[in-house]
C-alpha cells in the first residue's frame, strides 16, 4: 500500500488525505511498518475504511489504554459512526447484537453471565482435560502422516474442541465452525452472507438449547439455560447470540495464535531450543507471543459518544475510532526493543486481549490452550518443519483476526 506522507500532530485535521485502512503487515510477526511512523508523527490519524467511511486510528500504548478505558468510547455497533471494516459487519451486528458490541449496562449483564466459566480457578481445573484433548488431536495428526495443513489438523482442532467441550457441544464437523468464522469475520462478506453463516450456527445452538431445557447436563449451555433463560433473564435469541460470539471469539483468535506461534518457532529454532531447555518459560513465552503477534489488532472498534482528546488531537463526537493493539504492543515507549521476541521479557503488560471493561473474557482459557498446545508440540514433535517453501504460507489479510489460512507442515 502506498500511503501519503504522515502529517504531524500540529497539522490541521483534514489537510492531508486520509490513509486507506487496514494496513497490511509486511511480516506476519510484527505490526505493519507504517504503525511506527504513525506513533511518531500522527498518533491519532484519520483513515478511510473499506466501506469508504472515514474514522480515526490510535497507535500509542498510552492512548490505546486511555481510549479503551474511557466510558465515552462506545462499543455499540448500532451507532451510525461505528467503524465497521466490512460491508456486512454493522448490518449483521445490529441484527444479532453480539454482546462485545454493546455498552453497559447491557454488556455488563452478559459478561457477568459468562464470567463464572472463565475464572482463573475454573480454567486451571480444565488443564488435564485440555491436555488430554491436545494429545488426542496430535496423535491423530501424527498417525495420519504428513504433509498436512497444520491450521486444520491442529490449531483449529484444538481451539474449536476446547470451546465446544466447555459449552457442551457434541463433536461436530470442526471445519463448520471455522467456515462460520471465516465468513462472518471476513471484510469481504455481505450482510446476507454473514446472516446465512450465523443462521446456520444459531440453528445448531437452538437445538442444543432446547435439549438442555429438557435434560440439563454439566456444561455451560445447561448452566446458562437453567440460570438465565428459564427464569426469563434473557430471551432465546439473546442467549443464542451470546453463545455464538463466545464460540467465534473463543476459537478464532486461539486458532490464529497457535498457527502463527508455530510458524514463528519454525522460523526461529533457537526459541524452540530455549523452550525445550527450560519448559517453565512457557507461560512467559505465551505472553510474549501474544504481544508480538497481536492477532486481534483492529478488533477494538469504538464510537466517540462525546469529544475525546488523545495526544493533542480531538476525536469529535459520533466519529469512529479504532484502538490498534499491535501499534500499542510494539510501542518502544512501553516495550524495550519491541520487535525482538524475548521469552524472558519482564513487566510485559501487553494489550493483546484489549483493555478496560471489554477486555477479553476468555483470556485465561486462551493462555491455557496456548501453553498446552505449544508445549506439547515442542516436546513431542521436535522434527516439525515446513512442507514447501516459506513464501507458500497462506496469510489472512482480510479477516477481523490476523492469522494463517494454511500452513503445510511435515516431520
Amino acid at each position: 500500500m502506498t500511503s501519503p506522507q504522515s502529517p504531524t500532530a500540529s497539522d490541521t485535521p483534514g489537510t492531508v488525505p486520509p490513509r486507506d485502512f487496514p494496513i497490511r503487515r509486511g511480516c506476519p510477526f510484527a505490526a505493519p511498518a507504517e504503525y511506527a511512523a504513525l506513533r511518531t508523527d500522527d498518533p491519532v490519524a484519520r483513515v478511510t475504511l473499506p466501506t469508504r467511511r472515514e474514522a480515526w486510528v490510535v497507535t500509542r500504548y498510552d492512548d490505546v489504554r486511555e481510549l479503551l478505558s474511557d466510558p465515552r468510547a462506545s462499543a455499540d455497533i448500532r451507532r451510525p459512526g461505528f467503524p465497521a471494516l466490512g460491508e456486512g459487519e454493522q448490518e449483521a451486528g445490529a441484527r444479532f447484537r453480539p454482546f462485545i458490541r454493546t455498552d453497559a449496562p447491557e454488556h455488563t449483564r452478559y459478561r457477568r453471565m459468562l464470567l463464572p466459566a472463565f475464572t482463573v480457578r475454573r480454567v486451571r481445573a480444565m488443564r488435564p482435560s485440555v491436555q488430554a484433548r491436545v494429545d488426542e488431536i496430535l496423535d491423530g495428526m501424527l498417525d495420519a502422516g504428513g504433509p498436512v495443513d497444520f491450521v486444520t489438523a491442529y490449531a483449529n482442532a484444538v481451539s474449536t474442541s476446547v470451546i465446544c467441550e466447555l459449552l457442551g457441544i457434541p463433536r461436530h464437523d470442526l471445519e463448520f465452525f471455522r467456515d462460520v468464522t471465516r465468513i462472518s469475520g471476513s471484510r469481504n462478506s455481505t450482510a446476507e452472507q454473514v446472516s446465512e453463516a450465523l443462521g446456520g450456527l444459531f440453528g445448531l445452538l437452538a437445538g442444543l438449547v432446547a435439549e438442555r431445557r429438557e435434560e440439563p447436563r454439566d456444561d455451560l449451555i445447561s448452566k446458562l439455560v437453567t440460570d438465565h433463560l428459564v427464569p426469563g433473564n434473557v430471551t432465546t435469541d439473546q442467549l443464542l447470540s451470546t453463545l455464538g460470539i463466545t464460540i467465534n471469539a473463543g476459537r478464532e483468535t486461539t486458532t490464529s495464535m497457535i498457527a502463527l506461534s508455530t510458524l514463528l518457532l519454525l522460523d526461529l529454532p533457537e526459541l524452540q531450543a530455549e523452550l525445550r531447555k527450560d519448559p517453565a518459560l512457557m507461560p512467559a513465552a505465551v505472553d510474549e507471543l501474544l504481544r508480538v503477534l497481536s492477532v486481534a489488532d483492529s478488533i477494538p472498534l469504538r464510537v466517540a459518544a462525546e469529544d475525546i482528546e488523545l495526544s493533542g488531537r480531538t476525536v469529535p463526537a459520533d466519529d469512529g475510532v479504532i484502538a490498534l493493539l499491535a501499534g500499542a504492543n510494539h510501542d518502544p515507549e512501553q516495550f524495550d526493543d519491541p520487535e525482538r521476541v524475548d521469552f524472558r521479557r519482564t513487566d510485559n503488560h501487553h494489550v493483546a486481549f484489549g483493555y478496560g471493561v471489554h477486555q477479553c473474557l476468555g483470556q485465561h482459557l486462551a493462555r491455557l490452550e496456548l501453553e498446552v498446545a505449544l508445549e506439547t508440540l515442542v516436546r513431542r514433535v521436535p522434527t516439525l518443519r515446513l512442507a514447501g517453501e516459506r513464501d507458500q504460507v497462506v496469510v489472512k489479510h482480510d479477516s477481523a483476526t490476523f492469522g494463517l489460512e494454511e500452513l503445510m507442515v511435515t516431520w
